[in-house]
């Protein structure tokens, strides 16, 4: 018989797993993406995504957890794999339209992914339009980060309009563990993991020797992120809900490169201008008046090229200051780039990194609480993650994709979160709300691009 075979998450996979103890925060990433023509049957669709499945592995792994949490969950292949689960099929109600999309991606999104399979779902959606099609697709967290999910669609997709399908290959689930073995091993990894690394540590050239330099060299950091001391308060921040809005922007590349060369900073600095912007709106409408900064949380890749298709979480989070209180679009802009250009200096990312590494020897019940303790408190007032996408078109089934519109989760006392996609020549903002605390949600949607209209002019 062959041996049994798990792969143990990493300490950060693992701690969007126990943020999620929480049943309102859902820890899926996701997307909605749209595509001209007309759609592909259910069934070209199933066996596309299934003769792609070999180049995703995880996409037919479940979760296996440890005994009285003595380790943190691995991963094991599902010896039931039904794809028919996982890509589903709806079409919107007449006339569909954005609206009606909107209101299906919602839905998905505020629907928590069974743990007991693997962990995603897509969905192929008819009815947008005579002639486009879209895909909602959800991913937890645990298994990607935005880089990693990026990647992950291109394997899916294709640079050329190809619609030749080969066969699947076979393929045979490993022998998955018994509890009893789960239990062994993961006591004996808390005994020997550590011991393993200090005694590797003392060797030239060796993994453990990078990873106490890391975590070394990230001590100041992280002290000077502990100072930071509590977000500000702000209506962003309630308890939210299992149920959520969904809102979907397109900003034309071309425009917001055409503030970065009139005012100074980078692209990334131009859209947290842009979302800093829309927010103080958002705020004024609710009749809050802006003073002083919000803190926004960006996670920042670490992910080597070598790593480029891996799945799983090699991400940092950086704290960057946005100037809600400034009334002068251009002055928010030059704050922000100030503010970026001293975090690199900084290297805030190197403890936030150091931090990741450290979890890996805490043990699986500290580590637990720590995560959602960090969940509850308001260390920041909301998430903007910006992933840089292709360039160029990708294709499905024959079919162009248009646009892509991301979805980042929310944590337990965030009810706003902003991801942006660049793809071909375009920025795709998707933002989800809380559907409670964030009714107005449309509100600041609307005011993404007059937001940008101020700085490209």
């Amino acid at each position: 018989m062959p041996a049994a075979w798990f792969e143990r998450l990493s300490a950060l996979d693992a701690s969007f797993l126990d943020i999620e103890r929480d049943r309102n925060a859902h820890m899926h990433v996701g997307m909605v993406a749209l595509f001209d023509g007309p759609p592909p049957t259910y069934r070209e669709l199933l066996a596309l995504i299934e003769s792609r499945l070999p180049r995703v592995p995880r996409y037919r792994q479940r979760l296996a957890f440890v005994p009285f949490n003595q380790g943190r969950p691995v991963w094991i292949d599902e010896n039931d794999f039904d794809i028919e689960h996982h890509v589903r099929h709806t079409a919107l109600p007449r006339p569909g339209g954005a609206l009606e999309l909107k209101r299906l991606a919602a839905r998905l999104f505020g629907q928590r992914l069974d743990r007991d399979r693997p962990l995603w779902e897509l969905w192929l959606v008819e009815g947008v339009s005579d002639d486009q099609f879209a895909l909602v697709a959800k991913t937890h967290h645990c298994m990607v980060d935005g880089i990693s999910g990026v990647d992950i669609a291109t394997v899916i997709m294709d640079t050329e309009p190809i619609l030749e399908v080969p066969p699947p290959e076979p393929w045979l689930p490993r022998p998955a563990p018994t509890a009893t073995g789960l239990l062994l091993d993961g006591l004996r990894y808390q005994v020997t993991h550590p011991a393993t690394v200090v005694r590797e540590a003392l060797e030239e050239n060796t993994e453990a020797r990078q990873i106490v330099r890391e975590v070394v060299g990230g001590l100041p950091r992280i002290l000077g992120m502990a100072r930071m001391g509590q977000a500000p308060p702000s209506s962003l921040n309630r308890v939210i809900g299992p149920h959520r809005r969904f809102e979907m922007i397109r900003l034309p590349l071309d425009a917001v490169k055409r503030a970065r060369n009139a005012h100074g900073g980078t692209v990334n600095d131009v859209l947290l201008a842009v979302v800093t912007g829309a927010l103080r709106r958002l705020l004024l409408d609710r009749g809050e008046v802006p003073e002083g900064d919000l803190r926004v949380l960006i996670p920042v890749s670490v992910r080597s090229r070598a790593a480029r298709g891996t799945l799983g979480n090699q991400v940092a989070a950086i704290f960057c200051p946005l100037p809600i209180g400034e009334a002068d679009a251009v002055a928010r802009l030059q704050r922000i780039a100030r503010e970026t250009r001293d975090l690199k200096e900084s290297k805030q990312a190197v403890g936030a990194l150091a931090l990741t590494r450290l979890a890996q020897f805490t043990p699986p019940t500290l580590a637990a609480q720590a995560a959602r303790l960090q969940a509850v408190t308001r260390f920041f007032n909301l998430v903007v993650t910006n992933v840089p996408g292709p360039q160029k078109p990708l294709y499905l089934l024959g079919r162009r994709m248009r646009v892509a519109y991301p979805c980042v989760p929310l944590a337990t006392q965030t009810t706003i979160g902003v991801a942006l996609l660049s793809y071909h020549g375009a920025i795709g903002v998707g933002l989800l709300g809380d559907a409670e605390l964030a009714r107005d949600l449309p509100r600041m949607a609307e005011a993404l691009p007059a937001a940008l209209a101020e700085l490209s002019g």
